[in-house]
């Protein structure tokens, strides 16, 4: 069934969020928008309150706008809703100059009576900060990026200043409190929104019917079938070109490789490597590439007694043939991953003497922890391909097919979902295959979120791993404005992986996305967010 039908009965089932005035053909789809495949079904449309997935990578950048944004080459934060801000000296005090004149999304349940000012700001970040703010609890009341960066902690407190100037006030210096605020899940949201729902009493409405000032607005969501974003005519950055995008998050019928060689998609994310091959021998579609900021890797359960022996994890990393993966998985697009930072980061350790593929001694090591031929684990792998890792159900065989060749038997608890936070199954697994998207161009949003203590609290260290001497040198690396030490911090960090050996990185992925010829405008970013605002239809 194609998006354009599912369109027509949705509305006739009156399922929709709005109306729809009459049927739509797909020859009218594709001439006022297109059909974006390859993505999972959300659970909520704030990316404050998620990990990752569609609606932090795609659907963030179509609906909100954040006070900055990131360069996508030198990956240094640049205006936004933010117009301009400075510094204080002892680097404690940073002050937003806001745009003026920007409109947020009118929508059948919202119509503003004002434009974007400083209260939203304030607004926005107080929620997360403030556990008597009204709207702090709602929605389960976590913020897990947030809290793996430590934020309410890092903020003493956020001033109005006047309607258009804003001042964050931090407890201690962080060289990337700025590209934080450029990350996909610093979004800025209505105030005048929230207040009309927390007198109705209609609290979760912020998050699952959003109003935010980027370039489409939330029309339509049917789960696990379709997703319809709007223009929004009143864009600040003039609207976009598109009337509307269609989301098809539907399992049901044919692959999403065969929607788009049907036409029922016209932009297909994240192909897996080996359907590459067919898209490039066809002259209808385009695929671009990106090198992304990414990582595959297996998390090691430190709160399982056999994985605090670092025997046993120093073995599971020596049996992984990574070779084999980028060969079989990446089909040699990948780069193998020696550190949870990619190679195109400023502070890698290009001399990390991380522990390479010997299974024999992997056998030495689990003999001497008295795990000859007995050993039993279990890893958690989401099913669904993402740009750091094509094909993860592949790479659990063959880390399988590699760990039994040393004696372990490995069982894969194989699941949809890609969130860390929500599956009970994964918490309590050995390991974990997942990964980690970058959210802007700084080494501490790979290392912070992913392996520090305050991460560990907030459930995305999946590794359950702290280590203060580890937290220490990211505070370190965080106050000093010297670089060359920043990067010494940095790298002394990896070492500390490198003999701990918390988590496995597997590869770096490349980004791939195809479209069709006719669309024109689409970008690809380092950091998996992208936004449609520029795309348009050359036919």
């Amino acid at each position: 069934m194609s998006a354009s039908t599912r369109l027509l009965l949705a509305c006739l089932s009156l399922l929709s969020l709005i109306g729809c005035s009459e049927p739509q053909r797909d020859s009218t789809i594709r001439s006022r928008g297109f059909v974006y495949c390859g993505q999972d079904t959300p659970t909520t449309f704030n990316p404050q309150l998620i990990d990752g997935g569609l609606t932090a990578d795609t659907l963030a950048a179509q609906i909100f706008d954040r006070l900055l944004m990131l360069d996508p080459v030198s990956h240094q934060p640049l205006p936004s809703l933010a117009r301009s801000w400075t510094i204080s000296d002892d680097g404690l005090e940073y002050t937003f100059k806001l745009r003026k004149g920007i409109e947020f999304q009118t929508t059948e349940w919202f119509k503003p009576t004002r434009r974007f000012n400083a209260q939203d700001v304030v607004f926005s970040f107080q929620r997360i900060i403030n556990p008597k703010h009204p709207f702090h609890a709602v929605s389960g009341g976590r913020y897990p990026w947030f809290e793996s960066q430590g934020f309410s902690e890092l903020i003493a407190h956020i001033e109005m200043n006047d309607s258009h100037t804003v001042t964050f006030v931090l407890t201690r210096p962080d060289n990337a409190f700025l590209s934080n605020l450029a990350t996909s899940y610093a979004v800025i949201h209505s105030q005048e929104y929230a207040q009309r729902l927390l007198k109705a009493g209609q609290l979760q409405q912020l998050d699952m019917k959003p109003i935010g000032t980027g370039p489409f607005y939330l029309a339509q969501y049917l789960p696990d079938d379709l997703i319809r974003l709007g223009r929004h005519w009143g864009y600040w950055q003039g609207a976009a070109p598109m009337e509307q995008v269609v989301f098809d998050i539907s399992a049901r019928g044919t692959g999403t490789l065969a929607k788009l060689l049907s036409k029922e998609c016209d932009v297909l994310s994240s192909p897996v490597a080996s359907q590459l091959p067919v898209i490039s021998n066809s002259e209808e579609f385009e695929l671009m590439a990106q090198t992304g900021m990414n990582v595959a890797f297996v998390a090691l359960n430190n709160d399982k007694a056999v994985l605090q022996d670092l025997r046993v994890r120093q073995a599971i990393n020596l049996a992984i043939n990574r070779d084999n993966l980028l060969n079989s998985v990446y089909y040699g697009t990948g780069t193998k991953a020696k550190s949870i930072l990619p190679p195109m980061s400023w502070a890698y350790n290009h001399a990390s003497q991380a522990l390479d593929y010997d299974p024999d001694q992997a056998r030495a090591l689990l003999a001497e922890a008295g795990y000859a031929d007995d050993l039993i684990l279990t890893m958690w792998v989401p099913i669904e391909p993402r740009p750091y890792n094509p094909s993860p159900r592949k790479t659990a065989e063959l880390i399988q097919a590699d760990l039994k060749a040393v004696g372990v038997r490995l069982i894969i608890l194989a699941q949809e979902s890609v969130s860390r936070l929500s599956s009970t199954s994964a918490s309590n697994s050995d390991m974990q295959l997942t990964g980690w998207i970058a959210d802007n161009g700084d080494p501490d949003n790979f290392l912070r979120p992913l392996l520090s203590c305050s991460a560990k609290a907030a459930g995305l260290n999946v590794a359950n791993w702290c280590e203060l001497s580890f937290d220490n040198l990211l505070e370190l690396a965080s106050r000093t404005n010297q670089l060359e030490q920043r990067v010494n911090y940095y790298h002394l960090a990896q070492d500390i992986l490198d003999q701990q050996v918390p988590v496995i990185p597997l590869a770096h992925g490349v980004h791939f996305q195809v479209h069709h010829q006719s669309l024109g405008g689409l970008q690809l970013s380092p950091f998996g967010t992208r936004s449609f605002a520029s795309v348009y239809r050359s036919e």
